[in-house]
């Protein structure tokens, strides 16, 4: 109920689109797809899944999404639903909104941030939108599938056995990796 199906999981491997040349406009996907831009952009972005802004990529827009990575230069307002990441190489103009907020050293960020408790209030979200699947976790947590479910079976990270499947609530998880940095 929770997982996805090797269908489901193909189709959004399927969906990656990964844009390397001068672009202006509108970009908006309804389903999940996986965004790589490596060149200009300028305009609205607006996608669920992940978007990956490579380091040599030059954005001038507002961007929405889910994951938000960034290693070029952006120059926009950004809300992302799980994560933005600003890796070593990131130059972020603009004000941020998201639950979770990862600044590497290195990157550069004028802006404000401001960090919500699990998912904006005014985004409509079906039921199982606060969940994650092992695979979405992993990627989340930026370690191997197999790693997420061993913690989950020894009961190191929270989590419901649904079936054959683990489902990870996002808001278990943004209190757990708090109290992780805390105790490191």
């Amino acid at each position: 109920m929770f997982g996805k199906t090797n269908k489901q999981k193909d189709n959004l491997e399927e969906r990656v689109l990964d844009v390397n040349a001068s672009m202006q406009g509108t970009i908006s996907f309804k389903e999940p797809v996986n965004l790589k831009i490596n060149g200009h952009f300028e305009g609205t972005l607006d996608l669920r899944g992940n978007l990956t802004i490579g380091p040599e990529a030059t954005v001038n827009a507002n961007i929405n999404g889910d994951d938000i990575t960034i290693a070029g230069k952006v120059h926009g307002d950004i809300n992302a639903k799980v994560r933005i990441k600003l890796v070593s190489t990131a130059q972020l103009v603009g004000n941020i909104k998201s639950p979770l907020v990862v600044i590497e050293e290195g990157a550069r960020f004028h802006g404000n941030s401001q960090m919500m408790q699990g998912a904006p209030k005014h985004i409509s979200m079906d039921e199982d939108s606060n969940y994650m699947t092992s695979e979405e976790l992993a990627q989340f947590l930026e370690v191997d599938t197999a790693i997420v479910r061993d913690w989950a079976k020894v009961g190191k990270i929270p989590a419901s056995k649904e079936g054959n499947s683990w489902k990870f609530d996002r808001n278990k998880i943004e209190k757990w990796l708090a109290s992780e940095q805390v105790n490191k």
